[in-house]
């Protein structure tokens, strides 16, 4: 199971792009990552000078988007949708593709309740609940 700690996740992301930049061959995985940072140009200079970013906070009271947060919430999306887990978030993405017309779009809606399933299994102390998950998406 891929579970990095946050300086690892953001190394992985860095190298990524960092390899993609130079040609140089990808497994799977940095392949599918590089595919999502090509998706995010606003990104590109971030990734591309680590000593300026990798170690920055980005907290909610500044109001920015954490990329690397972000980027890695693209990817967890991409596994759930492959392997179907939550059950039935395979047949929620297809629905919100065919509403929103973009596959990208959709998983940004998708971020929304992942980030909130996060939030209330942070808040409450608690194992993510898939339900919390699968239930806001059906409001999306």
């Amino acid at each position: 199971m891929f579970n990095p700690s946050r300086d690892e996740a953001r190394m992985f992301l860095i190298d990524t792009w960092r390899k993609r930049r130079a040609g140089a061959l990808l497994s799977p995985l940095e392949d599918l990552t590089a595919q999502l940072i090509e998706k995010h140009p606003e990104y590109y200079s971030i990734l591309e000078n680590p000593e300026r970013y990798q170690d920055k906070d980005y907290t909610p009271e500044h109001g920015t988007t954490n990329p690397f947060l972000h980027l890695m919430m693209h990817l967890t999306i991409e596994e759930q949708i492959s392997i179907d887990q939550p059950h039935g978030i395979r047949m929620h993405f297809q629905r919100l593709v065919a509403h929103h017309e973009s596959e990208h779009s959709a998983q940004h809606r998708m971020m929304e309740c992942l980030g909130e399933m996060i939030w209330q299994a942070q808040r409450n102390g608690t194992a993510p609940d898939g339900n919390v998950y699968l239930n806001c998406l059906e409001k999306q």
